[in-house]
């Protein structure tokens, strides 16, 4: 039973639907607004920014990243993560000159700040496509994720991206789990701040496309902040929070922890009063969670979940009004062992 989501183009290297991508749209960029004022910059890089020769500049950047002065490898990381933020043809240019591997051991430096600086660095130069398989290969994983962990919150939220961007190569979203990613940015996802949160989903999304992440998500206590996210009605986090949910909710799993963290109320508030793109992403949940628990029925009936489902049905998208549709037939299904065979609506 896979997420119910029409594919109609690409994202993240996901086939999705429009609603979706307008649920991460913001995580692909350093917004993390500290960089210094035109004064205090050093007038070659002023000059680097203005024209199109930053060739050499970047080089000896390149070459002050391995310093032995942390001020001046500070300096370096500073000036190289602007050049990749405000050119993009700068992108491909530092990681040609040989920045990547100074700048991901940067990432493990004890010196938060530089830390910081480094990780900002990676996630720039990781926008663009042909740096990903690269970066990867260099080994940043391993030290992305330790600046998740012990890094500033800054730092957290940028490493977070960082993952994202890479793990929009496919083979390294098993790696990235793999690396112990996953309870990191559930922790991120319940205790972070607004952009962590908004980053922890945007990555966990994408991450849990593989079944193995998907598990390490549910045992990394993911249900919890997500279902306590979508009750909020005004954190504008619910529709990251729902599609998040929609992703996992295909392993058995996911679906009992949804349960059990007293999810099925929050999906049915959602259909009554939240907006319609909500509307449709937890009536499809809601079919997930039911199609094969009798149990599930039930409880979503005792919620009184037919009566806004009904109206959904005569009022929603196009889309919702089918699925809708399919959970009222399912819930008024005669509640025996063999009553309830899945519908080829649901199967597809």
């Amino acid at each position: 039973m896979e997420t119910d989501i029409p594919a109609t183009y690409t994202y993240m290297g996901r086939s999705i639907n429009d609603d979706s991508s307008s649920a991460f749209s913001d995580c692909n960029s350093d917004r993390s607004g500290e960089f210094p004022t035109a004064s205090s910059l050093s007038r070659g890089l002023l000059i680097a920014c203005a024209s199109d020769n930053s060739d050499d500049l970047i080089r000896q950047l390149v070459l002050r990243l391995e310093s032995c002065s942390i001020e001046e490898q500070k300096q370096a990381t500073m000036e190289i993560r602007l050049l990749a933020k405000n050119k993009p043809e700068n992108r491909l240019k530092i990681a040609k000159a040989g920045a990547i591997k100074p700048l991901i051991s940067l990432t493990s430096s004890p010196d938060l700040q530089l830390q910081e600086y480094g990780v900002t660095a990676i996630l720039n130069l990781s926008l663009c496509e042909e740096n990903k398989e690269l970066i990867a290969l260099s080994g940043a994983i391993k030290p992305l994720v330790g600046a998740l962990k012990t890094g500033t919150p800054t730092a957290k939220e940028n490493a977070a991206c960082s993952l994202l961007r890479l793990s929009q190569v496919e083979e390294n979203k098993v790696s990235i789990g793999r690396s112990g990613a996953i309870p990191l940015l559930v922790n991120l996802l319940e205790y972070g701040g607004f952009r962590g949160k908004k980053d922890a989903s945007t990555a966990l999304y994408s991450l849990c496309s593989v079944k193995e992440n998907k598990i390490r998500a549910v045992k990394a206590g993911i249900m919890k902040p997500l279902v306590e996210l979508m009750a909020d009605l005004g954190s504008n986090m619910v529709d990251k929070s729902a599609y998040v949910l929609s992703v996992l909710a295909s392993v058995a799993e996911a679906r009992t922890a949804l349960v059990d963290e007293g999810g099925i109320p929050v999906l049915v508030e959602i259909v009554e009063v939240g907006s319609q793109r909500q509307k449709e992403i937890a009536v499809v949940i809601l079919l997930q969670i039911c199609e094969d628990s009798m149990v599930n029925r039930k409880m979503v009936c005792r919620e009184g979940a037919i009566p806004p489902l009904v109206a959904l049905s005569q009022s929603g998208t196009n889309r919702a009004k089918q699925k809708a549709e399919t959970l009222i037939e399912l819930l008024r299904q005669p509640r025996s062992g063999n009553a309830a065979a899945r519908t080829p609506e649901m199967s597809a």
